[in-house]
């Protein structure tokens, strides 16, 4: 059930809730979404790059590279399955491209807010679903870390042995 109706909303204000969903809940809560540190630390890299600053930098400290390309590789992975399941589930059930963009913010961000399509969509748009719910739950990097992580170097090496040959 819904408090409010949803489909009553204008585009705009669907819009907005799209991206408020992305977005999603603070690091450390049960809420899904790319984080609001996530996109906190894109924009304050944006306006270090607009300052002409050589570092970023808030609250008299320091945002580390690794920091910001984590937060980059985030976001982009985020944006780039949202508009791609969207873009499917839309040719798939032949739906307008915003209400499949709705369906796919929300299932990305496990929110669990629906326009009412979600009965009438097709199996292929419901695995997208599904998928997407996996991933935002589970988190982007930890799954980029499980799928591409490679075992560490041992640090250890064995004692060379001189060896007579021949």
């Amino acid at each position: 059930f819904n408090t409010v109706d949803l489909t009553a909303m204008s585009e705009t204000g669907q819009l907005l809730t799209v991206i408020l969903m992305l977005i999603g809940g603070s690091p450390s809560s049960t809420a899904g979404g790319m984080k609001t540190t996530t996109v906190g630390v894109l924009l304050l890299a944006a306006v270090s790059v607009f300052r002409q600053k050589d570092y970023t930098h808030t609250f008299g400290r320091r945002i580390s590279d690794s920091a910001i390309r984590n937060a980059a590789t985030i976001f982009l992975m985020y944006i780039a399955l949202f508009l791609l399941g969207g873009m499917i589930i839309s040719r798939v059930d032949n739906i307008p491209i915003l209400t499949a963009l709705y369906e796919t913010s929300s299932a990305i961000g496990t929110v669990g807010l629906t326009l009412g399509v979600t009965p009438q969509l097709g199996l292929i748009s419901r695995i997208i679903l599904v998928l997407l719910m996996y991933f935002g739950r589970v988190g982007g990097l930890t799954l980029m870390f499980a799928a591409f992580s490679r075992t560490a170097a041992s640090k250890a090496n064995f004692p060379e042995e001189k060896i007579t040959v021949g």
